[in-house]
């Protein structure tokens, strides 16, 4: 069995990354890879990550439930899924609920927004730091959507 070249973490024959501190492995002609998975090569802990990003999240999670390299990686597409339900409570928010709750003097869209933001940030630590965090609602409904599967 390999050794990361990084910290000397024991790795598996078809790791791409360390599980330990996240370093490349070096290329294993042996490795099967995927042909055509876009995200094929990205380290599971910053697939976690990009999955909360406001604006490209969605696309990231989209990626990741499509992904073979994540297929069974519950804690990856966990975030994914939340990360998709975060991105629906933005649109959500953005679209219906901000004509709908305008007065000109208490500014409710901003201050869903700022917690909407905030629970994108919080996410991102959380998954830095390999956590499947789950959201008041949204990691319910995540936690559903996997068991769908």
């Amino acid at each position: 069995m390999p050794f990361c070249s990084q910290c000397g973490n024991q790795v598996g024959d078809r790791d791409s990354f360390c599980g330990r501190c996240g370093n490349r492995q070096p290329s294993n002609p042996f490795r099967p890879t995927a042909a055509g998975d876009p995200i094929g090569s990205v380290n599971p802990r910053t697939a976690s990550i990009l999955c909360y990003v406001p604006a490209i999240g969605w696309i990231v999670s989209i990626l990741v439930l499509a992904s073979t390299q994540f297929r069974h990686n519950r804690a990856v597409r966990f975030h994914a899924f939340q990360g998709l339900y975060l991105f629906v409570a933005w649109l959500m928010e953005d679209w219906v609920l901000k004509p709908m709750l305008f007065i000109p003097t208490f500014h409710v869209h901003q201050l869903l927004q700022t917690i909407l933001l905030v629970a994108s940030i919080f996410m991102m630590v959380k998954a830095s730091r390999d956590e499947a965090y789950p959201l008041p609602v949204f990691g319910e409904l995540a936690h559903r959507s996997m068991m769908e599967e």
